[in-house]
């Protein structure tokens, strides 16, 4: 029924939460939900300026002092343009992060131990400097803080570096190196130091592609998007830039992506926006690539997700002993009954509920984690049976393949490989993923696609989140390929190295919240870095230090 319910505002109380004779209280000539409405900023210089009797002075001046202190710290990890009614489940991760790491600041501890982790998602170079700022000044306190890291900017305001590798999963695990930063350059084995000393880069494309087709949504207006518009090109990268707050999410999320579908359903649900109109037919389908889970039950994994499981059940239906025994493809899937272990469904544990604790999950003992039954493991291929098979990683299996004469089941996993997920198992749950993972998982699955997919626009939620520079050079490679066959990417980053392989940026803001909401530059990276008011450009001109402006198609 969702289809048919929404939201509205109370009209008794105007969205405050409040009865009226809670809201005739004032101080300094605001009620309560008055205060509640106002961004970080405006609260901060409210409470600055507050003007009160002698004997409110007296009463509320330590409460005030607590006020400004926790206003302060939130300001600070680049926060003030949110509101302090903001619903909670209505910010992204990075903001939840820092508003947490803000909380910390702000109970000024000494002699605690702050682990984050990735804190610099969803930040903007600029807001990352505010970030490092708060971090040093946590750690001249008194304190230790420890931070899993992919940041170019912070890793260099390290005081100690501690390089796991020397590559991912079966092939890492290893410390390679720990010590300060002026010595990581003498460890040769290590990915991060040759990203860092500059003998691997992530190149700056010679030319960017010419496209002249264009999607053109006129007259936006939603939260800080006041009246804006904009002109997306077709057939290459373009990113959606800009600092927090402001308003790409909006952009992207609310007005774009909705516009599209309403435009390729020819569907009229409530817009946004005043018109939208696409100068070529040839985009005839929307996808929207984000971090969630590939799939809803545990027992999704990477194989099944990129459809070469289906394959690799119809090798082991194919083998003379499943044949003799009738095996169908259906008993070597752990989803349906037939050939996985019933005691614990195909899903290698069993869950121990403990009311009011965390659920245990322990091993099946039937099946010791193999999830099929003892007769389906007999069936074998190269010597392998389908549970050793899934535990393979993405790397091991295409050789294993490869190898034994299945060279179009390698070929399906190619993409896994090529995205940078060469280190994850083929039977991993996918609760076990992280964001990026899945969202890297999705892209491989239209890889594998190949030619047979319909031009599509793809939708990307900063694909960055999570990865290391070399994997970062994979992500672009596998855009360049989908870009070759045709389709359409536009992202939402803030990753200098991407947004310096961008055919096309249009950076909002020039700040977030209210100072936010503008299209401050459209156009090429090469022109970014000459916009006096674009805060991005000035950052992306580090990145970008050599041009001539012939090799570049206007």
């Amino acid at each position: 029924i969702a289809r048919y319910r929404g939201k509205t505002e109370c009209i008794n109380c105007d969205g405050s939460r409040l009865r009226k004779d809670a809201l005739y209280v004032k101080v300094g000539d605001k009620n309560i939900a008055e205060i509640n409405k106002m961004n970080i900023t405006s609260a901060i210089n409210f409470f600055e300026k507050i003007k009160l009797n002698k004997t409110a002075k007296k009463i509320a001046e330590r409460l005030i002092l607590e006020i400004k202190n926790r206003l302060y710290y939130i300001n600070e990890v680049g926060l003030g343009y949110l509101t302090l009614d903001r619903k909670s489940n209505t910010l992204s991760g990075g903001e939840t992060q820092r508003i947490n790491l803000a909380t910390s600041i702000g109970s000024s501890l000494v002699g605690a131990m702050y682990i984050l982790d990735e804190p610099s998602i969803g930040l903007h170079s600029e807001d990352t400097k505010r970030l490092i700022k708060i971090l040093k000044q946590l750690r001249d306190i008194g304190n230790t803080v420890i931070i899993v890291e992919h940041d170019e900017e912070i890793i260099w305001q390290a005081d100690q570096i501690i390089d796991v590798g020397p590559k991912a999963g079966i092939n890492g695990g290893e410390i390679i190196y720990q010590g300060d930063l002026k010595n990581i350059f003498k460890e040769e084995r290590s990915l991060t130091t040759k990203y860092l000393s500059g003998k691997l880069i992530i190149p700056t494309p010679k030319k960017r592609r010419l496209l002249k087709d264009r999607i053109s949504l006129k007259e936006i207006k939603k939260h800080n998007l006041k009246g804006v518009n904009i002109n997306i090109p077709i057939g290459g990268l373009t990113l959606i830039t800009g600092m927090s707050g402001s308003g790409k999410s909006t952009l992207v999320k609310h007005i774009l992506q909705p516009a599209m579908k309403n435009y390729f359903e020819n569907s009229k649900t409530s817009k946004n926006y005043k018109s939208i109109t696409i100068s070529t037919k040839i985009l005839t389908k929307l996808e929207f690539i984000n971090q969630d889970p590939i799939g809803r039950s545990s027992r999704s994994n990477p194989s099944t997700y990129i459809k070469v499981y289906d394959d690799i059940r119809k090798l082991f239906a194919d083998q003379t002993l499943a044949k003799n025994r009738k095996y169908t493809p259906g008993f070597f899937s752990f989803n349906v009954d037939g050939g996985r272990c019933e005691n614990c469904k195909g899903e290698g544990e069993t869950i121990v509920e403990m009311q009011f604790m965390a659920d245990i999950y322990l091993k099946c003992e039937k099946c010791e984690s193999k999830r099929f039954k003892k007769e389906i493991l007999e069936i074998k291929f190269a010597n392998q049976n389908i549970a050793d098979i899934l535990n393979l990683s993405v790397n091991e299996a295409i050789d294993f393949f490869k190898n034994n004469n299945e060279a179009v089941i390698a070929q399906k996993m190619q993409p896994l490989k090529d995205v940078g997920l060469g280190y994850i198992k083929l039977g991993q749950s996918s609760n076990t993923l992280s964001g990026g993972e899945a969202q890297r998982i999705k892209l491989a699955s239209f890889l594998n696609k190949g030619n047979t997919l319909e031009k599509t626009l793809f939708i990307f939620d900063e694909p960055t989140t999570g990865l290391h520079f070399d994997d970062i050079n994979k992500l672009l490679n596998s855009f360049y390929a989908l870009i070759e066959k045709g389709h359409t990417i536009i992202c939402i980053e803030h990753n200098m190295d991407v947004i310096k392989c961008a055919d096309w940026i249009i950076d909002l803001g020039p700040e977030g919240g209210d100072k936010g909401g503008k299209i401050v530059f459209e156009g090429t990276p090469e022109e970014i870095i000459k916009s006096k008011k674009s805060i991005t450009g000035k950052h992306l001109k580090k990145k970008i230090t050599t041009y001539n402006p012939n090799s570049f198609a206007k």
